[in-house]
């Protein structure tokens, strides 16, 4: 066999010639950005549970607000008038001429007389059962429920009562209230002062758990600058993982605490009516953090994932400063 043949044999035939102009564009069959990593996985787990505690500390803020509001409002709507026993005096018809006044006010809504009984039942948390309240001169009280609109003239009929019922008196709770004012006052700044510490802490933490995820792709970042990628790319990249990344997680733990607390507001409700139902929201009001809350976890689960993407980039732009 002629060595011509043999050689053609032997060396296998060459591609055909590229055409000029229709070069292939690089496609990527994985992401540049490691999908599924370690590192990952635990910033997602950083970023749930801070947005989890943040978002639980702001909706227990706004609780707070709403119930010490709810408070202020309740003891404002409503005034006592207490009478006085009184040597030679029937306290009962005191009483009755006093409530008789209260009803005939313009702006009053609502008046109930308590009896000797209840006004006695008043005072056995602080003097206990076995106390004989007959001997003692306990006032009789009247609980008078004032109108929202119009709203009584409550110094006339301060004036108005000892005038027609010697032994009458009128509390408007006005000193109870400022109390009440200034405490729910701290009680907001304080829990405002806890939500600032909450959020930094939030803040500091998805930032040095960005900076470990980033540390441990230094090599693809020194990979992607060796091959000539600009930096400007690269940190668009890991931008935009670490932004879904954030997001993953504010998702995962603000939405945690949005069910939480809409659980909160459904057993509230259900157990509206009850004995243990009427007690919690005297104190906690519905348990519902309303739109102004959940608008705040919102905007919280937002924050938190542009702060992640903000560090990747810082970082990997710092990362790329130290490659020569």
């Amino acid at each position: 066999m002629p060595d011509a043949y043999v050689a053609a044999e032997r060396e296998p035939a060459s591609p055909p010639p590229k055409q000029a102009g229709k070069q292939p564009l690089p496609r990527f069959h994985s992401p540049i950005v490691p999908r599924h990593s370690v590192a990952g996985r635990a910033l997602v787990a950083v970023v749930a549970i801070m947005t989890f505690l943040a978002a639980v500390t702001t909706g227990a803020v706004v609780l707070v607000r709403s119930a010490i509001s709810d408070w202020q409002a309740e003891v404002a709507r409503e005034v006592t008038i207490q009478v006085r026993p009184g040597a030679g005096r029937n306290i009962d018809a005191d009483v009755a001429k006093a409530a008789e006044i209260a009803r005939g006010f313009p702006g009053i809504a609502e008046v109930r007389p308590y009896s000797k009984e209840e006004s006695a039942r008043l005072l056995e948390p602080w003097l206990g059962s076995g106390v004989a309240f007959e001997d003692l001169p306990v006032p009789r009280l009247i609980v008078v429920r004032v109108a929202a609109d119009p709203a009584p003239d409550l110094a006339q009929l301060r004036k108005l009562l000892p005038e027609q019922v010697a032994a009458a008196s009128l509390d408007d709770h006005r000193g109870f209230i400022d109390r009440m004012r200034t405490m729910g006052r701290a009680a907001f700044l304080g829990g405002l002062a806890v939500l600032a510490l909450v959020l930094t802490a939030t803040m500091l933490s998805v930032m040095f758990a960005t900076r470990g995820a980033i540390a441990t792709n230094r090599s693809v970042v020194e990979v992607l600058h060796l091959i000539g990628a600009t930096n400007s790319f690269i940190a668009k990249h890991f931008e935009r993982r670490f932004l879904g990344l954030g997001l993953k997680g504010g998702l995962i733990g603000g939405g945690g605490a949005i069910a939480l607390f809409a659980l909160m507001e459904l057993a509230g409700r259900r157990l509206l009516g009850t004995a243990t139902g009427d007690q919690f929201a005297a104190l906690f009001g519905s348990f519902s953090i309303g739109v102004i809350g959940y608008t705040a976890v919102v905007v919280q689960i937002v924050l938190v994932a542009l702060v992640t993407a903000a560090a990747s980039r810082r970082t990997v732009n710092r990362t790329l400063e130290t490659i020569h």
